[in-house]
């Protein structure tokens, strides 16, 4: 690098600051510096340029016609390289890189449903997403988070609530206009129940509030969406986790019956490999789940 552009900057601010300060003394303090080194730095900065930029007296300092000009180029340069600076520090602060999610079947349509809000918002994110109700292998297949559904095994990983859920049972108008609305628990016993089969081969049982269980009679199936699925389709009655169904709910697609019996269902939790919560990937990840699901205000924070 020649001497020219080694010197392209020297002296610049020192001038800048005094100039529009009228002042050394006060040019210096918004510098954090003497009078004296600025005075130097201006000095240095006229040998170089071969042109006396300001007029010093013993009570004011005046800008040349030359400092005048120089003074207007000098603000847009220090504007363009701090805005550059500013720039580049965004750049740097915005996530980026891979990020491999391993997430519940039954999270996985609402959370695709609403990526395009997510990758718009974080382009240098590459997201990895896989299907799994696996938690044990999560380290070992160096995933970055795990979201599941439900109680939790010692994984050796941190854990962190993100919302409550209740369950809702539902059927679909066309269904209900057949067979008629339940109106207590035991009427089930009447009607074709879509039960789920749990990832160890057990049906799952319902859950209402102040009663016990009722063990659903009718399809079965080993996949949350598909269950809902067969709702939607009339096929018979099912008992799901709040979030899946509140956009068919609000749009009259399905129906909640035995509305006020429902009970406190699974909690979505978000699971950690040691380490690695703090990851601006991972926080922009779960600040995106949070949208879409709704953290309610009991969960559990960093």
């Amino acid at each position: 690098m020649d001497s020219v552009a080694q010197d392209l900057f020297r002296g610049v601010l020192p001038f800048l600051h005094v100039a529009e300060e009228r002042s050394f003394r006060r040019g210096a303090a918004r510098l954090g510096v003497t009078p004296a080194a600025v005075s130097k730095a201006v000095a240095a900065l006229e040998e170089d340029l071969g042109v006396r930029l300001l007029e010093r007296t013993s009570r004011r300092v005046a800008l040349t016609p030359a400092g005048e000009a120089y003074l207007e180029r000098c603000r847009d340069a220090v504007a363009h390289l701090r805005a550059g600076r500013e720039l580049v520090a965004r750049a740097q602060g915005e996530p980026k890189g891979e990020l491999r999610v391993t997430l519940s079947h039954i999270l996985g349509r609402p959370l695709v449903a609403a990526l395009p809000r997510f990758v718009s918002r974080y382009p240098g994110i590459d997201l990895r997403l896989e299907l799994s109700d696996r938690v044990s292998g999560l380290i070992g297949e160096d995933q970055d988070v795990a979201l599941r559904v439900g109680p939790l095994a010692d994984s050796g990983l941190v854990a962190r609530r993100l919302r409550r859920t209740r369950w809702v049972t539902v059927a679909a108008p066309s269904y209900l206009a057949r067979r008629g609305e339940p109106r207590t628990a035991d009427e089930l016993a009447g009607h074709a129940c879509l039960g789920f089969v749990t990832p160890r081969g057990r049906v799952a049982e319902w859950a209402f509030e102040g009663r016990a269980s009722v063990p659903p009679r009718g399809v079965r199936l080993d996949r949350g969406d598909l269950l809902m699925d067969a709702a939607l389709a009339g096929l018979g009655v099912a008992q799901v986790v709040d979030f899946m169904v509140e956009a068919p709910l609000a749009e009259g697609r399905l129906i909640e019956v035995l509305e006020g019996h429902g009970t406190e269902g699974p909690p979505i939790h978000a699971l950690f490999p040691p380490g690695r919560r703090r990851s601006r990937r991972v926080r922009a990840f779960l600040e995106h789940v949070g949208d879409v699901f709704g953290v309610d205000s009991t969960a559990e924070r960093d």
